[in-house]
């Protein structure tokens, strides 16, 4: 009985992509029914993604004339990345699974960034003014974003003497003093502050229209229909999700997770991380709405106050207060 109770390993590291996977639509959905509950709309249905994905697969996929092979391998690029990534962080488990250290964060992070070049990439293929437009805004703004994860990164393993995620997490969970030290504070409020640019909940872009004004992520999806949109929308959930599990379960709340191989702990971690996730998407939709949109310019200034939060995290770390 005890052996059919024990998960192996393998399949522990194949339920943490399938979470990811699956759990990202739901995840975005209930972000999408609180957002238009908070702003007085009815709002769409917490499963409606699902139900929009199912409808991209079945259309028909239309190619610019303009454009060439990547315009359709790129979508799939992208996709395949934000697969790699779960099976670098703790999603599910407390211990290393067999693919669990042959990447740290900064490596998950390159993962993350080749899949958004990817993605602007397709959308520069298409030929179209706010595709281009689309995909040179985040091309330019995650050019700012890439040396505030470093700094965070390099922040954390000057902390944690590790920059491997498992190692981060247990770090954290083996007291509250870890918590609570300055500059893991600073490096959290940090990478917190990153999370709200690469999912499009800041107070300057408009993550859910088609306003020229605030375009970046929805103008490099404008040109794509049937399956490679379906991908690109479904990465982008996945995405926002997987940002939530580093938050969470490596700086935040690495509690929840299951410390063995137990098939019934295994399953209690998959609830346990949707439900923090959903909790943190909305507080990201409370801040959301809670400020007015500002100037595009003004993302430079909000980018650097995460870039600023994590050097004084490497300072205080060096004064003694980490």
């Amino acid at each position: 009985m005890a052996a059919l109770s024990t998960v192996a390993p393998q399949i522990v590291q194949a339920m943490q992509v399938a979470t990811i996977v699956l759990g990202a639509p739901l995840v975005s959905g209930v972000i999408s029914h609180v957002e238009a509950r908070l702003q007085g709309r009815r709002g769409p249905r917490i499963l409606q993604p699902y139900y929009d994905l199912a409808k991209l697969f079945r259309k028909e996929t239309v190619v610019s004339e303009d454009s060439s092979w990547v315009f359709l391998v790129a979508p799939i690029i992208a996709f395949v990345c934000y697969l790699v990534v779960p099976l670098l962080i703790p999603v599910l488990t407390t211990y290393g699974l067999p693919l669990g250290y042959m990447g740290d964060i900064l490596g998950g992070g390159f993962i993350l960034a080749l899949a958004g070049f990817s993605v602007a990439l397709a959308g520069t293929e298409s030929g179209a003014p706010y595709a281009q437009l689309g995909g040179s805004r985040a091309m330019t703004f995650g050019a700012l974003v890439e040396p505030t994860i470093l700094f965070v990164v390099f922040a954390v393993a000057l902390i944690t003497g590790t920059d491997l995620p498992y190692a981060l997490a247990a770090t954290v969970r083996s007291s509250t003093s870890e918590m609570v030290r300055p500059a893991h504070v600073l490096a959290a409020l940090a990478f917190f502050l990153v999370v709200l640019v690469d999912t499009g909940r800041i107070p300057v872009e408009t993550h859910t229209g088609t306003l020229e004004f605030g375009m970046i992520d929805e103008a490099r999806t404008l040109e794509h229909s049937g399956a490679p949109l379906a991908l690109l929308k479904w990465g982008a959930a996945m995405k926002q999700l997987i940002l939530y599990t580093i938050l969470i379960n490596v700086f935040v709340a690495p509690w929840g997770l299951a410390g063995t191989g137990k098939l019934s702990s295994v399953m209690l971690a998959i609830p346990s991380l949707l439900g923090k996730a959903i909790v943190l998407g909305c507080v990201f939709a409370v801040i959301d709405n809670l400020f007015s949109k500002l100037r595009l310019f003004k993302i430079t200034e909000f980018i650097a106050s995460a870039f600023l939060l994590a050097v004084l995290a490497v300072l205080v770390y060096y004064a003694g207060g980490g």
